[in-house]
C-alpha cells in the first residue's frame, strides 16, 4: 500500500521532501468536474457505561488548527507533508461534526439527565471542553490517528476539575476513500467512547 499510494501522490503533485501542503494537490486522482463523495462519522452506542449522572452537560464545538478545521479529510503522504483526500469530504466542518457525535454518544448511554450545545438554553452543570489535535490517516504507515484533549469544567465557577487526552490508532484496510474514512471512524469511535466513560466516571 505504501509504495502505490506514495507513488500516485508524488506523480500527481510533483513534489518531494517534507513540504507542508495545507491546501495542496489531491492524494487520489479525481476529475476536476466530479462532485466529491460525502462521508459522515458514527457515534458509539454501547460503551459499557453503568454510572448515571444527574448533571446537565454542555458540549461546545472543539477547537482545532486550521488544517483540520474544515470539511476536508486530512492525510499524510509521508514525513511532514499534509494533504487532503481527493474527491471526498466530511458532511460538515470536522469540529462541528465531532461535537455532534460527542453529544450523540452521551445521549446514547441513557445515563445523563441532559446534554446540549451552546444556545439551547439548558441550565448547565458541566462543560466538556475539547480540542482536536489530530484527525488524519498516515498513508505511509497505513494507520488512522485521532487525538482529542478533554477538560471537564464546572460551569458555575469556571473551574476545570479534570483533564485527559484520548488517542486511538487503527489500521486502514486499503487506500480507497472508503477505507480511509472507515479507519478514521473506527478511531473516532474509540476516542469518543473513552471520553464519555471518563466524563461520567468523574
Amino acid at each position: 500500500m505504501r509504495s502505490s499510494v506514495l507513488a500516485r501522490w508524488r506523480a500527481a503533485c510533483g513534489v518531494g521532501g517534507a513540504t507542508l501542503l495545507l491546501a495542496g494537490c489531491a492524494v487520489l486522482s479525481a476529475g476536476p468536474a466530479e462532485a466529491p463523495s460525502i462521508y459522515d462519522l458514527t457515534a458509539p452506542r454501547d460503551i459499557g457505561v453503568v454510572r448515571a449522572s444527574a448533571g446537565q452537560y454542555l458540549v461546545p464545538e472543539p477547537t482545532a488548527v486550521r488544517a483540520i478545521d474544515s470539511d476536508r479529510i486530512v492525510v499524510r503522504p509521508g514525513g511532514g507533508e499534509i494533504s487532503y483526500l481527493a474527491g471526498a469530504q466530511w458532511s460538515d466542518r470536522l469540529p462541528k461534526l465531532v461535537q455532534s457525535r460527542l453529544v450523540e454518544t452521551l445521549e446514547n448511554t441513557g445515563k445523563v439527565k441532559a446534554v446540549g450545545r451552546p444556545g439551547q438554553g439548558l441550565a448547565i452543570d458541566w462543560q466538556i471542553v475539547t480540542e482536536l489535535r489530530a484527525f488524519e490517516v498516515d498513508l505511509g504507515a497505513g494507520r488512522a490517528k485521532v487525538t482529542m484533549s478533554v477538560k471537564l469544567m464546572n460551569d458555575r465557577n469556571g473551574r476545570v476539575v479534570a483533564t485527559e487526552v484520548f488517542f486511538a490508532e487503527v489500521p486502514v484496510a486499503g487506500d480507497s476513500a472508503g477505507a480511509v474514512v472507515k479507519g478514521l471512524d473506527d478511531a473516532s469511535d474509540q476516542v469518543l467512547a473513552g471520553a464519555v466513560k471518563w466524563v461520567l466516571a468523574r
